[in-house]
């Protein structure tokens, strides 16, 4: 076995920030199109959203500049332009778990969201009951990069 010098380089596992490509940073126009759902009724069969993706830092942000809603993301994968992120917000008594998938192509990505919608009881905040949803997106990018840079 040979030691480890100084200037050995140790990889590490994650997903960097840094690997994902620029063209994902900016304001979208998305829609979405319910694909499969074990709760129909709970969930719109089809919705149009902005997103304005940016960054400071190592913090990925979602916000809707119209809703007023904001998340910070959790990178899950990125290859190439293939970007996988996950979010958590709550909602009332309820968690909404997003997971989203999309491949950029220019100006345009398109892929999924899966949906998770955890329902807690209010006397004990055991889990009550656990709906999914499965989105088809498209988006179109409305505005250029939002790339705050390194703070």
């Amino acid at each position: 076995m040979l030691p480890a010098l100084a200037s050995d380089k140790i990889l590490s596992a994650g997903v960097s920030v840094n690997d994902v490509p620029k063209a994902f940073f900016g304001s979208w126009r998305v829609t979405a199109k319910l694909d499969d759902s074990n709760s129909y009724g709970t969930f719109k069969p089809a919705s149009i959203d902005f997103w304005n993706l940016s960054r400071i830092g190592d913090k990925i942000t979602l916000e809707n500049p119209f809703t007023g809603a904001k998340a910070e993301i959790s990178l899950r994968t990125v290859e190439g332009n293939v970007v996988v992120f996950s979010k958590k917000a709550p909602y009332d008594n309820k968690m909404l778990t997003d997971v989203v998938t999309i491949r950029l192509s220019n100006n345009e990505f398109n892929g999924i969201n899966d949906l998770t919608l955890e329902s807690f009881s209010l006397v004990d905040n055991h889990l009550m009951k656990t709906e999914h949803a499965k989105y088809i997106i498209k988006g179109e990018k409305i505005a250029g990069e939002s790339v705050l840079g390194d703070k």
